[in-house]
């Protein structure tokens, strides 16, 4: 009903939702398509799976985000098609038309063409996810301590982490914490040698491969003394009848299985192969305008963006990439004069391991901090992440309770009644 252009931004992640900060109150008719009505944020999804944070601590409605943009709508949705050549996209529940698309899909668990594993395993992408998880977890501990033999025990209680990234380091340190401080506390009819066995497995050669030298190895050695296995130069190749088949030709009994072990862009109907790199990332140019298209960009995890040579095969798909894009983007549509490229700037990366335990590099692993320090740094840095002040505040208690009693309370299973 205007003669403002209308902007379409697929997705409310990182970079989504930076975008419409950007073009909130600009001269935009913007739309938010997003399956979900709330943004959540990722790195803490753990915590959530672990019992340690409610789910309301990470996530926001994103209507209520949205008061204080007139300019910005927000559709509930699921996108099933782009059709390029009428500028439009076609979601669950209707057709949207657009003057500028920008996909901010981010990505997926990537199971890596294995069935079985895509079936059995648990991921840790949504809330949702992690929501199954927490209930795996205490529904199995309620049934371990109906059962006899301690061998039923330790299948039922022993969990395999594959992937050693930040997502697979932080869940093996934080279900070890629990072992060791709360779960024969709630489980007196438990023992430690019923708890079963935390394994973290790996392909690479290091836990946290990605960072510094010095993070791989002090990460290694705590691990180790929070009494976590870890398998590196393993691939988990199957998981089958309560048996994980590893690469070295072992087998773990468990029935746990959580893949933190790889990611891939979302892919949709109405883009061509040509316009997929790998990773199944959307090429773009350094203005991440999508290749073969003048008003559909791409930026975030569903971004490869292409002409950058200290980054060849793509920028890391990290939340900072995404708000980096995303900012970039947003002042190039607002700009009158010329656009800028996209450029990243490290900023450096971190990771908990638990209890006054974390590691943080500096921008291009320049510096290392370890121990309560890098705890510190953790701590500060994610709770400024969060949306808003509430989720801040809510985040700060919940890690203050558990620094000082080493216990939460969020350990409730919540099902669907379907």
């Amino acid at each position: 009903m205007s003669n403002k252009k209308t902007v379409i931004i697929v997705g409310g992640g990182f970079a989504g939702l930076e975008l419409i900060n950007q073009l909130g109150n600009s001269n935009y008719n913007v739309i938010l398509v997003d399956t979900n009505n709330y943004n959540f944020f990722p790195p803490l999804l753990y915590q959530v799976a672990a019992g340690f944070m409610e789910p309301s601590a990470i996530s926001y409605p994103f209507r209520k985000i949205l008061r204080s943009k007139p300019n910005v709508k927000f559709r509930l949705g699921s996108l099933e098609k782009v059709v390029p050549q009428e500028n439009k996209i076609i979601v669950s529940n209707g057709e949207l038309y657009y003057d500028i698309l920008v996909m901010a899909t981010g990505a997926e668990t990537n199971f890596f063409g294995n069935k079985n594993i895509e079936e059995y395993s648990l991921p840790m992408k949504t809330i949702s996810d992690a929501l199954a998880l927490r209930n795996v977890i205490f529904t199995r501990l309620e049934r371990a301590t109906r059962l006899e033999k301690r061998e039923d025990r330790k299948k039922l209680l022993s969990f395999v982490i594959a992937g050693a990234g930040p997502t697979g380091v932080e869940l093996s340190g934080i279900f070890a914490e629990m072992r060791a401080h709360i779960l024969t506390k709630d489980y007196p009819e438990l023992s430690m040698d019923d708890l079963g066995e935390i394994y973290l497995i790996d392909g690479q050669n290091a836990v946290l491969a990605v960072m510094s030298e010095k993070t791989q190895k002090y990460s290694y050695k705590k691990l180790e003394e929070l009494g976590v296995t870890i398998k590196l130069n393993t691939l988990v190749k199957d998981f089958k009848d309560d048996i994980i088949s590893l690469s070295d030709g072992t087998e773990i009994h468990s029935r746990n299985l959580i893949w933190a072990a790889g990611i891939s862009a979302k892919t949709f109907e109405g883009f061509t192969s040509e316009n997929y790199g790998p990773g199944r990332r959307l090429k773009t140019n350094a203005f991440n305008l999508v290749d073969g298209y003048d008003n559909i960009y791409a930026i975030g995890d569903s971004a490869l963006v292409l002409g950058d040579p200290n980054y060849p095969k793509g920028h890391p798909q990290l939340a900072q990439t995404a708000i980096q894009q995303a900012k970039n983007l947003g002042k190039n549509l607002c700009a009158t004069t010329e656009w800028k490229p996209f450029t990243y700037k490290d900023l450096g990366s971190m990771a908990i391991i638990g209890r006054n335990k974390a590691v943080t590099d500096g921008p291009d692993q320049k510096f290392f901090f370890k121990g309560f320090l890098a705890w510190c740094i953790w701590i500060f840095v994610h709770i400024m992440s969060l949306v808003n002040f509430r989720n801040r505040m809510r985040a700060l208690y919940d890690w203050i309770g558990y620094y000082i009693n080493k216990d939460q309370s969020f350990r409730m299973i919540i099902k669907p009644k379907k």
